[in-house]
């Protein structure tokens, strides 16, 4: 027993050294702000201007100090009178240990805004750094008092006093901040140590590196081990001769046998450690994280990952939270990649900058294609500043897997001297682009029309990837118009898909207006979720527009077999390793469902095919079936809602109930009267139009309809037709002046039945239906039975599922306030909806098929070129066969696509067979 503890305790202090050891000879990290994850650190800080200026107090580092209180809220547009004096001095008192004495120490800070002056000790360490976006670092080593306190004194400028730093990062379509708004740290390093490393490993197993050190005359080694995602030796070490052509750097060149490749749909990483040895002796250990892959752009044709043409399902994003701007965590930077990809997704643009490094680790690990930007949105860096920028971005972000491209700056901001040194820094040689030009063979033209056919563009000879494109601002774009988009790109060779603008709402907290959330006057609120991530209509759609296994199947026919087409749309994905399940739902009284899987089907990428599912007996008596789609990691990237029983059969059925008193009519100068039960309406004897509903309780404020929305009411000549059970009110068809009918039934339940045959005025129209009138201020909400629980356009159709929803009544307008889901709109596929007005709550029930309901209109804003301008009927309350599409900020609707175009009728001879139909039963008794 002794002998067995003497052992295990010899093992642990061997263990135990070992792990020191190799801590010592790796780099460590001392912070001396917040690290990113949830640590705050207060330093003293003195603001020159705006609010709490001129006195010394603290402030969170890192932080945009507007967010704290200080100085001015600004807009890349507004006219600001402080603009250039407002500065911010902070102070940090830190010790240092006296082993630190010999070691080499850099203070390293990830991003300040924008002008920054560091001091240790009262002496400067360095130039002064200009530029926002960039990891910099200085040298502090003989600045330094091991073994006592040392003060860091930073100096920051929120305007650059290089006006080409403010062209290309002040003057811009976003929030200004500044401050120390990424961490700030020591690097503690060996005398001997690693500087940099550059790792290019490409889908054939090929591994190679550059690895520069401090002392390049000095007699080393440097080794590299691999190791595979479960940490296990992939690749033995390799010894290496230097070559001072390139980072006066030790250069590896390995063939690594079959290899995981990384991709967007499996991100398979490796560890590359490498160790530099002095006389025998490990001085220095760093490791990199990588990616075997390969990326190829080939002219007029496409855009390759491991030899799989790509197509781009991305979006463009710039780090922000409303309570902190720009200052992001390591767990929000996950959460926004997760969101992104819970869209289906598998790209993003950082615009208009680089973005924090912990958000290209998530997607490194998780699985998105990234173009990397040089800061700039209309102007662009001097080529003295773009170059030391361009060294900055490179050493931080070169060896992520997932940086497909670069972006040299945005929509003309763009300095062509840079290019080259971009492409030279970069040591994966990766292509450079200008988004809003084309470049390299690569259109990347914003917001372009659907249709949009000259040369460079859909008719030429270029791969097309739009950048930017359906604008989002309020609930244009993003959704509306995209599955037309993504139709065309994914059926066109050359296109290489797109990005649409952008991923969140950019609201920040003004501490000045009673912590209120402010999108300046709207201008930043593009966003697909809201600035807490609040998700919006166009979420869903493009959730479902973008699924990576996309249902063909429209409808289930009346000779069902269980058969439902698809297409595989992953690029490196069998759906074999996707799970399908099915699931059969009633929708009443006594809800019920049944579940069951799906085998899945065993189609490679591209191809098409179908699943089958095992239905059980008398499945038609359900009423939805729902089909769900899990990606192999579980996550759902689809349900699908498909309608089983019509809503005819729950229509009539309301209607058909007996054991109540015969239906009795009177008559005025002005008006039927009908009652049944407890229900009395009074109908229009000229126009036909529903004037009053009364119950046991009292009036219903329900009247005045139905008024046709783009067609007459030329109801004439009603006529009164009654049996046993039911009393009508019938107008006459007449071809040439109404030739549209009306007619109201009542029945002894007191159920009453309104059908309608009509023909819309116009050819081109924007509505077809019909609209009641309904005091919105007596509406709490609504329960419905139908597509939901997000409004529609007829652009923006996707998205929804078939279900029972109750939804309160709100105010809520997308993008000025986010209590979603929005009340006031467009809703698709209809059953029924019980408007719930305490005891005047009603419901209506629809025979036609693809009803829309139509709740109220809600206010909106405009974008400067009226291109964003919703359109609704007349009336509060409608129920629409045809709505209306809609525009975004830089498209009318009509050029997102035929989706967005005017809807259509014909019929000039007035045909009663072709007459459109709406019959509505009403039950006044709820």
């Amino acid at each position: 027993m002794r002998k067995n503890i003497t052992y295990y305790w010899f093992s642990f202090l061997f263990f135990f050294f070992v792990v020191q050891l190799t801590i010592a000879q790796q780099t460590e990290r001392f912070y001396l702000s917040g690290d990113g994850v949830k640590k705050k650190v207060q330093w003293e800080f003195f603001c020159t201007a705006g609010s709490n200026s001129n006195k010394w107090t603290t402030i969170t580092v890192p932080s945009c100090w507007e967010l704290q209180g200080f100085g001015k809220y600004d807009y890349g547009f507004a006219k600001d009178s402080i603009r250039g004096k407002e500065q911010g001095f902070y102070k940090y008192y830190f010790e240092v240990p006296l082993q630190w004495k010999n070691k080499s120490i850099n203070i390293v800070f990830e991003g300040v805004m924008t002008d920054a002056e560091v001091k240790i000790n009262g002496k400067p360490a360095g130039a002064i750094h200009q530029g926002a976006y960039y990891t910099f670092k200085y040298d502090i080593s003989k600045l330094l008092l091991p073994g006592t306190k040392n003060l860091l004194e930073v100096k920051c400028d929120k305007h650059s006093s290089n006006p080409s730093v403010n062209d290309a990062e002040r003057k811009a379509d976003f929030w200004i901040f500044g401050g120390i708004f990424r961490p700030v740290y020591l690097e503690i390093l060996p005398e001997t140590h690693i500087t940099q490393i550059a790792v290019h490993a490409t889908a054939d197993g090929i591994f190679k590196a550059a690895v520069s050190t401090n002392y390049p005359e000095l007699n080393k080694q440097v080794t590299v081990k691999i190791y595979d995602a479960k940490g296990k030796l992939f690749s033995a070490e390799n010894s290496v001769a230097t070559n001072p052509k390139f980072y006066d750097a030790f250069i590896f060149g390995k063939n690594c046998k079959s290899p995981q490749l990384w991709n967007p749909e499996n991100p398979y990483l490796y560890t590359a450690v490498f160790s530099i040895t002095v006389n025998g002796k490990i001085v220095h250990t760093e490791s990199q994280k990588f990616g075997f892959r390969t990326i190829q752009v080939k002219k007029r044709d496409g855009i390759y990952l491991n030899g799989v043409k790509l197509k781009f399902k991305g979006v463009n994003r710039s780090p922000f939270r409303p309570e902190t701007g720009r200052t992001l965590t390591k767990q929000q930077s996950i959460e926004d990649v997760l969101l992104i990809k819970e869209m289906n997704m598998n790209a993003v643009r950082c615009s208009h900058y680089p973005p924090d490094g912990h958000f290209l680790d998530a997607c490194d690990s998780l699985g998105l294609l990234v173009i990397d930007e040089l800061a700039g949105w209309h102007g662009y860096y001097n080529t003295v500043t773009g170059i030391k920028l361009i060294k900055e971005m490179m050493a931080t972000d070169a060896n992520h897997p997932s940086i497909i491209l670069w972006a040299n700056g945005n929509e003309g901001g763009h300095n062509l001297q840079l290019d080259k040194e971009i492409w030279e820094e970069d040591y994966q040689g990766r292509t450079v682009i200008h988004p809003w030009e084309l470049w390299e063979g690569i259109e990347t033209q914003h917001y372009r029309e659907y249709n949009y056919g000259i040369g460079n563009y859909e008719n030429g000879h270029e791969i097309i990837m739009p950048t930017e494109f359906l604008h989002g601002q309020f609930d244009g774009g993003h959704g509306a118009g995209l599955e037309d988009y993504w139709e065309k790109m994914w059926n066109d060779p050359q296109h290489a898909g797109g990005f649409l603008w952008d991923f969140s709402d950019q609201a920040i907290v003004r501490k000045d207006k009673k912590d209120s959330l402010d999108t300046d006057k709207f201008r930043a609120a593009d966003g697909i979720v809201g600035p807490h991530h609040e998700k919006e209509g166009s979420f869903f759609a493009i959730k479902e527009i973008w699924s990576p296994v996309h249902l063909i199947t429209r409808q289930i026919p009346y000779e069902f077999d269980g058969s439902i087409e698809l297409e595989n749309r992953y690029l490196f994905t069998n759906t074999k390793t996707c799970s399908f399940r099915y699931t059969l739902k009633t929708i009443g009284n006594f809800n019920s469902q049944i579940s069951g899987s799906i085998p899945s089907p065993d189609l490679l990428p591209l191809q098409k095919g179908k699943i089958k599912i095992a239905l059980p007996k008398k499945w038609y008596d359900w009423d939805v079936l729902d089909i769900e789609i899990k990606d192999p990691s579980g996550k759902n990237i689809l349900t699908k809602s498909f309608a089983i029983t019509s809503p005819a059969k729950y229509a009539k059925s309301i209607a058909l109930e007996e054991g109540y008193s015969r239906p009795t009519l009177q008559e005025t100068d002005a008006v039927f009267i009908l009652k049944a039960n407890t229900t009395e309406i009074a109908i229009d004897k000229k126009t036909g139009l529903l004037v009053s509903v009364k119950n046991e309780l009292g009036e219903i404020p329900f009247h005045h309809g139905p008024v046709l929305q783009e067609g007459k009411n030329n109801f004439q000549d009603f006529a009164i037709e009654q049996n046993e059970k039911s009393i009508s009110i019938v107008s006459k068809f007449d071809k040439k002046s109404a030739y549209n009918t009306l007619a109201w039934t009542i029945y002894p339940t007191g159920i009453v039945k309104m059908e309608m045959q009509y023909f819309p005025e116009s050819y081109f129209t924007n509505f077809v239906g019909v609209n009641f009138s309904f005091p919105e201020n007596k509406l709490e909400g609504v329960d419905y039975f139908g597509n939901g629980p997000y409004r529609v356009w007829k652009n923006r159709l996707s998205g929804g599922t078939l279900d029972v929803w109750h939804k309160k009544y709100n105010t809520t307008e997308t993008g000025e306030s986010w209590n979603y889901p929005e009340f006031k709109g467009y809703y698709s596929k209809m059953y029924w909806c019980k408007f719930l007005a305490g005891k005047q709550s009603f419901l209506v029930a629809t025979e036609t098929e693809d009803l829309f309901l139509r709740l109220f209109t809600p206010a909106w804003k405009t974008d400067q070129w009226h291109n964003y301008e919703p359109l609704f009927p007349n009336g509060d309350i409608s129920f629409m066969q045809a709505i209306p599409s809609i525009g975004s900020k830089t498209q009318r609707n009509e050029t997102t696509g035929p989706m967005g175009m005017k809807n259509i009728f014909y019929d000039y001879e007035k045909d009663p067979a072709r007459a459109l139909q709406i019959i509505l039963y009403f039950n006044f008794n709820n």
